[in-house]
């Protein structure tokens, strides 16, 4: 059975094409999920970071204006900050890559490559 990769990709970041230009430099052809149209659910996003074995702020851009507006801190409880994440996807953190059930964010892209 053939494992399927994924990459939470904004094409507008450069941080996200350059990590997917890697992947595609290493022979890997992920599934692109633009998050921004297609926003993950609150069990995605749960699972994901049970793949990156992260809290929930680690996933979290703490810097975008979404982050203060809904009223987040650092110390927001994990489902607060997941749910703000699924009801505003500008809020989590790319690119993510998830590959046999391990997840990776692509900061720096050579990070990613930590799952194959």
């Amino acid at each position: 059975m053939a494992l399927t990769t994924t990459i939470w990709h904004n094409p507008r970041c450069s941080t996200s094409r350059a990590t997917l230009a890697l992947l595609e430099a290493h022979g890997i052809r992920p599934e692109i999920r633009l998050y921004l149209q297609n926003p993950p659910t609150e069990a995605e996003l749960r699972a994901a970071l049970k793949a990156l074995g992260q809290p929930a702020l680690a996933l979290v851009r703490q810097k975008e204006p979404a982050f203060r507006e809904a009223g987040l801190t650092e110390t927001s409880p994990d489902e607060a900050l997941i749910a703000a994440m699924a009801a505003h996807p500008v809020l989590i953190e790319r690119p993510l890559v998830l590959h046999d059930r391990r997840a990776a964010l692509g900061r720096p892209p050579e990070a990613v490559l930590s799952l194959f």
